[in-house]
């Protein structure tokens, strides 16, 4: 077995695990509201990802060298996590994840003005034809628009917005710094909100929550194995097998049907999500590659980033500034 197929089928893998902690969430997110979902889930995960960050030798302080932009990645990373366990809480798991599936198309259009990313026309109508089948998936004026889709949206946006600052200042700035950040931000930021939403927990569900955070670990580190063997172009579209396994999660175990909008609008995304991915593999005016170079998958403010875990020949060429 060549190691590009190896890191594709642990590609494969990761994602699986990751819609099994996204089933999780939609479990708990039925009781229990996201506020407390997400502080635990960041509380069990601290102790591994400080354990991880261990490995970082380098002699310096906490103190960003970029603080605004670490301040909205931080912001924005917050913002990412409690809006797509809200979405996953509530809306089927097919919808919210062909929602979220936006993010690259969004990235690609943020990258203009926050990268100097050069997008031709081919890759720009790839961006307006998904973003088309956004709306197919949200039916605007036919189904009545909730906070879970609102959610949903924002998680894609905010994502995207985090994802484009880390390429922006990533090189420059400490990785543990800028995995750091964010999850202390999630504890107190819940935290904060607990004593209004906080529901008591039995041990089942405080352990389903460790699962989360396990999970999330879990796929984090088969990700990373997954692009130390393969190129990011063979490992990228593997992230939207999700839809298959949240086709089949919702069946099976929430009673959700799939309907034809959403099977559809899905289509249109992921191929124009691929037909990017592709594009920015060929390279030509893509000096930039940020959906390629997107490694982390959002929504998950438990795991570390994947990024900081590759030999710089696994990372790419620097970002443009």
């Amino acid at each position: 077995m060549s190691a590009s197929l190896r890191g594709s089928l642990l590609a494969l893998l990761a994602f699986g695990i990751f819609a099994t902690h996204d089933v999780l969430i939609k479990y708990l997110g039925g009781t229990y509201a996201p506020f407390q979902i997400v502080f635990f889930s960041v509380l069990f995960g601290f102790p591994f990802v400080t354990f991880l960050l261990l490995r970082d030798a380098t002699e310096a302080n906490l103190i960003p060298r970029h603080p605004w932009w670490t301040a909205l990645r931080t912001t924005a990373s917050v913002v990412t996590g409690f809006c797509a366990f809200y979405a996953f809480s509530v809306l089927p798991l097919a919808q919210t994840y062909a929602i979220l599936f936006a993010a690259p198309l969004l990235i690609t259009l943020l990258a203009i003005p926050m990268l100097g990313e050069q997008v031709g026309w081919r890759r720009g109508a790839a961006v307006f034809v998904g973003l088309g089948g956004v709306m197919v998936v949200l039916q605007p004026g036919q189904t009545e628009l909730s906070l879970g889709h609102a959610a949903a949206l924002v998680a894609a946006c905010s994502g995207a917005f985090a994802s484009l600052i880390v390429r922006k200042i990533g090189r420059e700035e400490r990785s543990v710094v800028l995995i750091l950040y964010p999850m202390i931000a999630n504890f107190v930021v819940m935290g904060v909100a607990m004593p209004f939403v906080y529901q008591p927990m039995p041990g089942q569900d405080l352990a389903a929550l460790a699962i989360i955070a396990a999970l999330a670990l879990v796929a984090t580190f088969c990700l990373i194995l997954a692009y130390r063997m393969a190129a990011a172009v063979m490992v990228a579209p593997m992230q939207y097998s999700q839809i298959l396994w949240a086709t089949l999660f919702g069946v099976l175990l929430f009673d959700e049907g799939l309907e034809q909008a959403t099977v559809i609008g899905s289509a249109i995304i992921i191929a124009s999500g691929v037909y990017i991915v592709l594009r920015e593999g060929r390279g030509g005016r893509s000096t930039t590659t940020p959906v390629l170079r997107t490694r982390s998958r959002m929504g998950t403010p438990g795991a570390p980033r994947v990024a900081p875990f590759l030999d710089d020949a696994d990372r790419g060429p620097p970002d443009r500034d």
